[in-house]
């Protein structure tokens, strides 16, 4: 990260977000959103007095998952780059209630700007790059499981800032008083994956993530383990290995899924068929932990609209061709990679941001870019300026152009579907090699063949 912050021809641009997007491939039009800090980035040093001396403290719902405190200005966490501070005006006391400004008071290079605003810088770019990363299933929209219920039942990222030494527990695994250690944990695999329900699909990534958390919450606190799990899917190089290794430690795994989770007797029983034994079990515990899935992020379906690019039914990110071009999108020099197009582990995101790059410097180095043969084209003095086709082609390559009144296609973006030209009212669009009369002449060919043919026999 550091890296990438100093390097001269990288230009970071967070908290920020894109507004719009034209053009095509080489000459992509960008206005991106830089949302204002109140805090000078010209002037800030990162020096984090303004952190320290703050007197608001609220509770961090991203970074801490709401396990820990931050201030109202603040840094997402320690190493983040840049470091620059960002004022959170819904909970600062200036904003809110007119008094205190002691960050403007203390810091030394005088960067605090309360009257900042938002400010729109355009650019251009030739390709583009979609990481957007995921969201987390929403473990509450499981009622029967009593995430926010029951105190002690937790999801794998809350766990995850447990087990973090710098996290809000120091390190500790304790339950949600902050200090007993449990003794008895269930770990419950695919909450939100695997499931009608909620995601069909499988995430790919919490059986590894649930056999490391089993790992690291045993060797810290000493604790049984009960594993319960639809199937242990390991795919990866090491992965069965590291199975086996929990199983010799002692985790205990039960193939079911758990039908509920119920406070009894002071502690939370789980209640599961195992499928190996054919049995119903009740599981007394102390903490419940819930696995639970990725699923694409909460704006993916307006961020494809905004790039003009497909979406699948789940809500990922569409590839040009599974196999043969994972990276790349339908719409040229749009490019996807990690876990913006599907569940991923971290070496398979790593390898599709190497793949998207050098797609992207393939691009820089060819110089210029072949465009599709078989565009639509239209004839102006056939067009009456309607419009119709305008919002059926998929990929936004028309135009209308106000003072001729007549649509115009770039056929830089066109891939020749022929939406367009089934939806003119007129006729006034045509596709290059599939004119009306060359198909008409392919079928009348086709029938006197097929005629001969019927003769001769």
């Amino acid at each position: 990260m550091m890296d990438a912050g100093r390097h001269p021809n990288i230009t970071l641009l967070t908290y920020s977000e894109v507004e719009e997007i034209s053009g095509y491939v080489g000459n992509f039009k960008v206005r991106v959103r830089k949302r204002a800090r109140s805090v000078d980035v010209d002037k800030c040093t990162g020096c984090g007095t303004c952190e320290e001396k703050c007197p608001r403290k609220v509770t961090d719902d991203v970074f801490e998952v709401g396990l820990g405190t931050r201030k109202a200005i603040y840094r997402p966490f320690p190493q983040a780059v840049p470091a620059i501070p960002v004022i959170d005006r819904e909970s600062c006391l200036w904003f809110t209630k007119g008094r205190c400004q002691v960050c403007a008071k203390v810091c030394p290079t005088g960067a605090i700007n309360y009257d900042q605003e938002d400010e729109m810088v355009d650019f251009e770019v030739g390709n583009v790059i979609l990481a957007t990363g995921y969201d987390p299933f929403d473990a509450k929209r499981i009622p029967q499981y009593g995430y926010g219920k029951y105190p002690d039942v937790f999801t794998s990222m809350e766990v995850e800032r447990m087990l973090a030494g710098a996290g809000p527990t120091g390190g500790r695994v304790v339950l949600r008083d902050g200090e007993t250690v449990p003794q008895n944990v269930g770990i419950i695999h695919c909450v939100g994956s695997r499931d009608e329900h909620y995601n069909a699909y499988c995430s790919k990534v919490c059986c590894m993530y649930s056999l490391k958390l089993a790992h690291l919450v045993q060797s810290k606190t000493g604790a049984r383990i009960y594993d319960f799990y639809i199937d242990m899917r390991t795919g990866g190089k090491m992965y069965e290995e590291f199975y086996k290794r929990l199983q010799r430690e002692g985790s205990i795994f039960i193939n079911g899924r758990p039908s509920e989770i119920l406070p009894e007797d002071g502690k939370l029983s789980i209640y599961v068929e195992d499928r190996a034994l054919g049995e119903q079990m009740r599981v007394p515990v102390d903490m419940v932990i819930l696995s639970v899935g990725l699923q694409p992020r909460h704006d993916a379906r307006d961020v494809a609209r905004l790039f003009s690019i497909s979406s699948d039914s789940d809500g990922w990110f569409k590839e040009k061709h599974p196999k043969l071009d994972p990276v790349a999108t339908m719409t040229d020099g749009i490019f996807i990679a990690g876990c913006a197009q599907g569940p991923r582990d971290i070496p398979e995101s790593v390898a599709q941001g190497a793949a998207a790059a050098a797609r992207v410097l393939t691009f820089i180095r060819r110089g210029e870019v072949k465009a599709e043969s078989a565009t639509a084209v239209v004839d102006e003095m056939m067009c009456v300026g309607c419009g119709q086709c305008i919002p059926t082609c998929p990929y936004t390559a028309i135009e209308f152009i106000e003072d001729r009144g007549v649509a115009r296609v770039n056929t830089a973006l066109c891939k020749g579907c022929g939406t367009c030209t089934g939806t003119c009212p007129s006729k006034a669009l045509s596709l290059r090699h599939f004119t009306d009369w060359q198909l008409l002449s392919e079928m009348l060919g086709a029938m006197y063949t097929m005629r001969a043919m019927e003769v001769e026999v």
